[in-house]
């Protein structure tokens, strides 16, 4: 069942890329951020128990970011995204056209979000130092709460998308 979460969400070919891409994503999103923590907070390469920790890490809770990656998802959808079909002289489909341009929306917007400390250490308190699953979804609230500061809108499960007042 796809959730709408404004009255013009009705694009579901743009709703099955986005969940086809989502795991690819997500590791993007994790590799992504460990290596800019590692080249922008130990440029020197430096060992130590932490930096051990982070290039050992292969596996994480992905349902922690679940919530983000969904968040993110709509907000695109909402912002960017057009309802109608448009006439593709390129032979591709509608569905290769939708995953592409949702895969190049996701990694500008992670290059840009690593910048903040808060959200880089809320991925890596997810993806790298989770050994509870607790930890795990109250990092995964933080980044819902960076999107929601970021765009100033705020995705609500049963009423939508709300756009915050500035």
């Amino acid at each position: 069942m796809i959730r709408r979460l404004f009255p013009s969400d009705k694009n579901y070919l743009m709703h099955q890329a986005q969940e086809s891409q989502k795991e690819k994503l997500l590791h993007f999103l994790v590799d992504y951020s460990k290596n800019y923590y590692l080249q922008q907070h130990n440029p020197l390469g430096l060992i130590d128990d932490t930096i051990l920790e982070i290039i050992a890490a292969k596996s994480f809770p992905a349902e922690a970011f679940d919530e983000f990656y969904n968040d993110l998802g709509a907000i695109y959808r909402f912002k960017y995204n057009e309802v109608q079909l448009e006439f593709l002289f390129d032979g591709s489909t509608h569905f290769d056209k939708y995953s592409r341009e949702w895969k190049e929306f996701f990694k500008q917007h992670i290059y840009a979000f690593c910048s903040n400390k808060f959200f880089l250490r809320a991925v890596l308190d997810i993806s790298v130092f989770h050994n509870r699953d607790r930890v795990a979804l109250l990092a995964g609230d933080r980044l819902k709460y960076f999107l929601e500061n970021f765009y100033s809108m705020k995705v609500y499960k049963y009423r939508g998308i709300m756009e915050l007042a500035s």
